[in-house]
């Protein structure tokens, strides 16, 4: 999907799937071309990733057909306006709480190129001009707009959130959110289950997407999807990559008659 469509899947409510990219290899786009992805999520808050490193993958997978959704490192709408100029199709903003933060973010990525004083009147309610409002309009759904909700203060805040206009989508992120909740990696906790179900539940009364990223098993993946998710990032290239390598080499091992399997291969193969 590119942005345009995969805004428009998000807001009619439609299932979406990514994966977090954590590599900048190039031999990397061409693996992930054929896994049934609708978009790729390359996040710059917790992976090391220079600016040159970070455009170059934005416009590769962007030119594959799969919208590159880019976690910046702070709501900062000037980090924002970077990845966007480098080709990212839409940006994912950690740790929102309050309202202010995402006018700010929808001002750079909405009502871009407009700044200054300009921009904070459009912000506060002022109409544009007749030509640049329908500029503003047609080149803000090439521009996605989504926020993490991850801490109780979020969720209070919530409806307050869906509101702003412009937003295409909420993503928890599942490890924050459960510290805060007091219920750290607990992902099955009725506490966790019960705030993600209400973070579903309101996005989607909104007529916007719902999401979650997360790495456990596919029943737990599953289960987000039937408490009302409808965008969910799988797992990401690394940790796939650490889960099923041992299960093969300790395959082949077994298969040889190698008895010298390690504690971690012989508890993925039940030896």
């Amino acid at each position: 999907m590119n942005a345009r469509e995969l805004s428009a899947a998000l807001h009619e409510g439609q299932h979406v799937f990514g994966t977090l990219i954590v590599s900048p290899s190039p031999r990397w786009p061409e693996a992930v071309r054929s896994c049934g992805l609708d978009f790729v999520f390359i996040d710059t808050e917790h992976i090391a990733l220079d600016r040159e490193q970070l455009s170059w993958m934005c416009q590769i997978y962007g030119s594959m057909g799969l919208a590159p959704l880019v976690r910046i490192p702070s709501p900062s709408p000037y980090e924002a306006t970077m990845v966007l100029d480098g080709g990212a199709a839409g940006i994912i903003a950690p740790y929102i709480e309050t309202t202010a933060q995402v006018q700010a973010l929808r001002g750079a990525v909405k009502l871009r190129p407009i700044k200054g004083g300009k921009l904070q009147s459009m912000l506060d309610g002022a109409a544009a001009e007749p030509n640049l409002h329908e500029y503003i309009t047609s080149a803000a759904a090439d521009r996605l707009l989504i926020v993490n909700i991850e801490s109780q203060p979020a969720i209070d805040a919530l409806d307050d959130i869906l509101a702003v206009p412009g937003l295409d989508a909420v993503l928890i992120g599942p490890h924050d959110l459960s510290c805060n909740l007091g219920v750290p990696e607990q992902y099955d906790h009725p506490d966790f289950l019960a705030a993600c179900e209400t973070i579903f539940r309101k996005a989607r009364a909104a007529g916007i997407g719902a999401g979650i990223h997360f790495w456990g098993s596919i029943e737990q993946q599953a289960r987000f999807l039937k408490l009302g998710a409808n965008l969910l990032i799988h797992s990401a290239d690394i940790l796939l990559f650490k889960k099923h390598l041992p299960l093969e080499l300790a395959a082949v091992k077994e298969a040889a008659g190698i008895r010298n399997v390690s504690k971690s291969q012989a508890a993925a193969i039940n030896i």
